[in-house]
This record gives C-alpha cells, sequence and structure tokens, in this order.
C-alpha cells in the first residue's frame, strides 16, 4: 500500500494527486515511507493546508521525486496518544508565511480514506475525542464554579482552559476523572522558540493560548485538589499546563500546598510538569511528598537544547540533575520528548539518550509531537545538516530492546499504574 499524496486548492478543499504517491519528510529531505508505517488518520485527527508550501511526491509513472502543482500542500494533525513517524514533505515558496504552532505529520489517501504514517504509543483512552460530551463538560463547569465561588484557578479552568480552549486536561477535571490541571506560575524561566503561552511581539506567529496572569495561593490550590484526589477515578494533579510559565520558580507556594494536600488524603499522585531548570526546588518539593515529575526537552543534547529553550538562569545540566533527584526519593521520572523526524532518530541524539536514560534512571519517555513549523524551527536553532538518522519508529524499537523496563507513552500514569502492573487493563477504565 502506497498512499497519494493530497493537495488542496487554498479554499478548504483536499483532493488526492494520483499521479504521486506521498512521501514523508525527515530533517530537510523527502524519502519515501514504508507500507508498514502507515496508519489510518485517527479519530479526533484532522488536515491543514499549508499555504506557500507545494507538497512533494514520487511520480506513479517515473518513481521520481517531482512537486505537485495543482494546489498547496496538506498535512495532519494526529490526536493525542499517537506519535508521528514523518512530517508533511513540501517545497516552501518565498513568501510562504511561518505556519502556527501545531505538528505537521506526513498523511496520503488511499483506499477512500485518509492515511498517516504514526503509531499509538498510548494504551490511555483520557485524552480520546469520544470520551467527551460536551454538555456534560459544561455542566460540570457550572457546578464546581458554584462549589468554589472565590477560587481564580478553578475560574481559569472552566472559563480559559475547558470551554474557550477546550483542553482535553481540564475538560477532564470538569467532568471528575483522571489527570486535574494546576496551572500555577505566571512566569517563566525559559524563552522557548515554540512556546504555546507566550510569544514575542516581533514574531509573526501567536501563541495558542494566553498565559495565567495571576499567582495563585496555597488555599487556592489545596482547596480544589483535594477533593479530586479523594473522588476522582486513577487520579493526578499536575503542576505546570500549557497555559503557564515555569511550576517550579513557584516551588515556594507548592511546598505547603503538597504537604496541606497530603494532611487531607494520601490517595492519587502529585505530579509537576516542568523545565528541570532548578534541582533544589525539586529536592524540596520530594521532600513534601511530589509523587513525579516529567521534563519537558526537544533533545538529549546540550547544543540542540539551549538554542531551543533559551534559558535565562539555568543550563542543561541541571534538567538531568532534576530527573536524577526524584530518582533519589523514588519517584516517577517522565521526559516530555518532542519528537521531531530526522532530529530525535538522528545517530548522535540516540547516543545522548541512551546516556540520559542510563544517567538518571529515567522511567518513561512520552513521545509528543512536536507542535512546529519544521523549516522555522530548525532555522532557528541553526541546524543545516541532521546527520545519518535511523526513522522514529526503529528509534523506538531500539530504545525498547535496550531498555526493557523503560515506559512509552503520552501521559503522566496514574499511581495505580507506577505501582500495579503498568501495562494491565488500565486502558481501558
Amino acid at each position: 500500500m502506497t498512499p497519494y499524496l493530497l493537495y488542496s486548492d487554498g479554499k478548504g478543499n483536499i483532493f488526492e494527486d494520483t499521479s504521486l504517491y506521498a512521501v514523508g519528510r525527515t530533517g530537510w529531505d523527502a524519502v519515501p515511507i514504508e507500507a508498514d508505517e502507515w496508519i489510518e488518520l485517527p479519530d479526533g485527527g484532522s488536515l491543514y493546508e499549508l499555504p506557500g508550501r507545494r507538497g512533494v511526491g514520487i511520480d506513479v509513472e517515473t518513481g521520481d521525486m517531482r512537486l505537485c502543482e495543482k494546489g498547496w500542500a496538506v498535512a495532519a494533525f494526529i490526536p493525542p496518544a499517537h506519535t508521528g513517524f514523518f512530517l508533511a514533505a513540501y517545497e516552501t515558496m518565498p513568501d510562504a508565511p511561518t505556519l502556527p504552532l501545531f505538528c505537521y505529520t506526513a498523511t496520503g489517501w488511499w483506499n477512500d480514506k485518509f492515511f498517516v504514517p504514526a503509531t499509538r504509543i498510548e494504551a490511555d483512552i483520557r485524552q480520546d475525542c469520544e470520551g467527551y460530551d460536551q454538555k456534560k463538560v459544561e455542566s460540570g463547569v457550572s457546578q464546581l464554579l458554584k462549589t468554589y465561588p472565590h477560587n481564580r484557578l478553578v475560574k481559569h479552568l472552566g472559563e480559559n482552559c475547558a470551554l474557550t480552549y477546550q483542553c482535553p486536561a481540564a475538560r477532564n477535571y470538569f467532568l471528575g476523572r483522571w489527570e486535574c490541571p494546576v496551572p500555577s506560575s505566571p512566569a517563566c524561566n525559559a524563552n522557548c522558540v515554540g512556546c504555546i503561552s507566550l510569544q514575542p511581539d516581533e514574531e509573526e506567529i501567536v501563541s495558542t493560548q494566553d498565559r495565567l496572569q495571576f499567582k495563585p495561593t496555597v488555599e487556592e490550590i489545596v482547596e480544589f485538589t483535594v477533593p479530586h484526589l479523594m473522588e476522582a477515578p486513577f487520579p493526578i494533579i499536575s503542576f505546570g499546563q500549557g497555559c503557564e510559565g515555569e511550576p517550579l520558580l513557584m516551588w515556594e507556594t507548592l511546598v505547603p500546598a503538597i504537604k496541606e494536600i497530603r494532611k487531607h488524603t494520601k490517595r492519587g499522585s502529585i505530579n509537576i510538569n516542568t523545565n528541570g531548570s532548578d534541582p533544589k526546588a525539586v529536592r524540596k518539593l520530594c521532600e513534601a511528598g511530589l509523587d513525579s515529575i516529567r521534563v519537558s526537552t526537544n533533545s538529549a543534547r546540550r547544543e540542540i537544547y539551549m538554542p531551543y529553550y533559551r534559558p535565562n538562569n539555568y543550563q542543561f545540566e541541571d534538567i538531568m540533575e532534576s530527573l536524577k533527584v526524584v530518582t533519589e526519593f523514588g519517584g516517577w521520572t517522565s521526559i516530555n520528548y518532542f519528537v521531531f523526524p530526522g532530529m530525535t532518530d538522528s545517530e548522535a541524539e540516540y547516543e545522548a539518550l541512551r546516556k540520559l536514560i542510563r544517567e538518571t534512571g529515567l522511567k518513561m519517555i512520552q513521545w509528543r509531537n512536536f507542535n512546529i513549523d519544521p523549516d522555522w524551527y530548525l532555522g532557528k536553532i541553526g541546524v543545516v545538516e541532521t546527520g545519518e538518522c535511523f526513522g522514529v519508529k526503529q528509534l523506538q524499537e531500539m530504545i525498547r530492546e535496550e531498555f526493557p523496563d523503560l515506559q512509552f507513552g503520552y501521559f503522566n500514569p496514574p499511581m495505580e499504574r507506577i505501582k500495579g502492573n503498568y501495562q494491565s487493563d488500565f486502558a481501558h477504565h
């Protein structure tokens, strides 16, 4: 099976071009995709047209690569729990706009269906689109806003996150289940190129949501998280969300909050999603009762990390140290690993990743799709040559073989999974 290339007419209509087979992009190169790497576009996936870009495909007659001149290139957004193997392959015209902060997976058309080169990396159904009933979310929001009339965090999570941005994590909170987001910091100590909550005015792309504007109090955090931990199935509370800065900057609020929460209940898991910039703060949080940490990174290599995160007051080495601290306390450690085909699966990155896993005692990799314009990203971090690459699928197989106990996924696991049989029937809730 080789799907055909898709193109868009610029008016929102998408067509297949049966004279061209779809290919994928890795780094700066367009390459053919193996038949076993294609899956049907999952539920919740969608397609984008890429203005100012012409798709690249393989000519059905000659077998040569050429451009599709019929319209704009097309890419797929693949929903949470899935990791893409290849980016959409296209050539960018001189005046093309920078693409907004979404993931741009290759896609094609075969047998009346859309296909993408990807895998379902996570069995957990917690963000599958069919699991959300908008009416229930809305009634959950109005009910909890009445329950906590003075809590600015609950108001932020309800009005902004759940209703305006349809954030899956916030929607789950208002449905009374699983992972509850706890945004806690309006400030950040990194200046990530692809920040989703704050973009400098001179950049032509806009952030996808507005950043939290206030510093929550200990009381505000404790008030709504304790009932969630006590009542929700498979409960987790997580500091550090897409709508905020860096939660470690608020460690002096989070330490007493965690202690207070644990006075009321031992149930569930307390997690932080972070850039891992302050190992001393991480230690204080672990002493207070933090259960797990997820450190975001675009790379296990300092020279790729630094130009993307552009940290103010910390070094790449600090993030490794933060992981080690949590391991020392017996906690659960994950990296939120931004997968960029042609970078993540390069030989240099593979060696660095193996070293990171061994040195930190890493428990889990969350293989996340990188939401960024590929040309813009590689340009910003100054990568012109990506070197020898294995392919993302192959990379995952090699890591799995060498580290059989390392978990692969997309979400922070609840305590029941961490403590029990990780791969059990949890997925079916």
